[in-house]
């Protein structure tokens, strides 16, 4: 009553009153070293007490591409034979961060052993993780990097003693390496998969060319019918000769001497053989003398239609096994490979985790938490 009765003066004298402590004003305080004060020192307390120092390895690397020019192109003159839509470093980028990464490295490093043995209950990886839980700490500490403008990869590994993070990047880049090895073999083998495939279609046309060949001749035992029909015409134009020789003496003979002289008797008869032989090679032409009994003239078209296979076959060949070096040349001139710009680093001095950084974030999340929590509240109440 004494109180209310001196404010009452000093607001008749025209003064405010003293300003005092109320309910809700002790309600703030209490809520702002509750959910900020209390939430900043158990942090900081965490942050500067319990949490473990961890050091960080970097590397950086980079795809290359080695194109030399080649002996077939320079002669010949070859277009590119591969080539892709994405690129190998985008391919590595999202490697790095795939399960399959984690599973190789864990195989060589055992990243549970690394990660789990320190008492950190925030930073360090709990007991017996899956995979999932390999792959979700992995995204933690090992940040990728990348450029795409430059095409450039740089990794930040970090982990509680310099050692193991420089072991993991170097087991980071070494896979990497075999990655971009096993594309590069992808690529090759893509590159010359269809020429190789013509070559060997190219190869089994000509072994089936040359076999029909080869089944023609047992056959007909010929081995050439064009030379073979140049000696039967050879024989033929000097029975010929003959028979017009043989015919003049005839004739002679009939001039001087009786026909029934002998020597005309003997004309005649060597006459009737040349002209008896001259038939028999002529009609050689027309009926066959092998097995078949089939016609010469038809025996000559078998050939020169098998000789038209093989002569295409040949040069198909010849062809296929170009194009198949041309490109076995090319994919071997664009083979790919990485190049790191900075080896894997040795820490000397633990960078993480930032205390203060973290600290400060952490205080001005809450400060905001906080302070929008009681303007909402307020104004809720004040509403009503």
């Amino acid at each position: 009553m004494k109180d209310h009765a001196h404010d009452q003066i000093l607001e008749d004298s025209g003064l405010a009153p003293p300003a005092r402590l109320r309910r809700r004003h002790i309600g703030l305080i209490a809520s702002f070293v509750f959910l900020v004060l209390l939430p900043i020192a158990a942090s900081g307390a965490y942050l500067f007490l319990v949490a473990k120092d961890q050091y960080a390895s970097r590397v950086g690397f980079a795809v290359r591409t080695e194109e030399t020019g080649s002996a077939v192109e320079l002669l010949g003159g070859i277009t590119d034979l591969s080539g892709s839509s994405t690129s190998d470093t985008d391919i590595l980028y999202e490697y790095i961060q795939s399960q399959q990464m984690v599973r190789k490295i864990d195989a060589i490093v055992d990243l549970n052993s690394l990660y789990s043995a320190p008492k950190d209950p925030i930073f360090a990886l709990g007991a017996d993780p899956t995979i999932e839980d390999l792959v979700d700490h992995w995204r933690d500490i090992v940040k990728v990097y990348y450029d795409s403008g430059s095409k450039l990869i740089e990794i930040r590994v970090t982990a509680f003693t310099p050692q193991d993070a420089q072991q993991i990047a170097t087991a980071v880049f070494d896979e990497s390496s075999a990655m971009i090895n096993r594309l590069s073999a992808i690529a090759r083998d893509d590159a010359t998969r269809y020429a190789r495939e013509e070559l060997e279609a190219a190869l089994a046309r000509l072994k089936a060319a040359r076999l029909a060949m080869t089944n023609f001749r047992i056959r007909t035992q010929i081995v050439d019918p064009d030379a073979d029909l140049q000696g039967r015409m050879g024989l033929l134009n000097n029975l010929q000769s003959q028979l017009a020789t043989a015919l003049i003496e005839h004739d002679i003979l009939l001039e001087n001497t009786l026909p029934t002289d002998t020597r005309v008797k003997q004309a005649e008869r060597r006459i009737a053989v040349i002209e008896g032989r001259i038939r028999e090679e002529r009609n050689q032409f027309s009926r066959g003398d092998g097995e078949d009994d089939s016609a010469y003239a038809t025996v000559v078209g078998d050939y020169e239609s098998l000789a038209v296979d093989l002569e295409f076959a040949e040069s198909a060949y010849v062809s296929a096994l170009a194009a198949h070096d041309a490109a076995q040349a090319e994919a071997q001139r664009q083979s790919r490979y990485l190049a790191a710009f900075v080896e894997p680093t040795l820490a000397e001095r633990a960078e993480y985790p930032k205390r203060i950084t973290l600290l400060a974030t952490i205080s001005l999340f809450l400060f905001v938490g906080w302070a929008t929590a009681m303007l909402i509240f307020y104004s809720i109440r004040d509403r009503r």
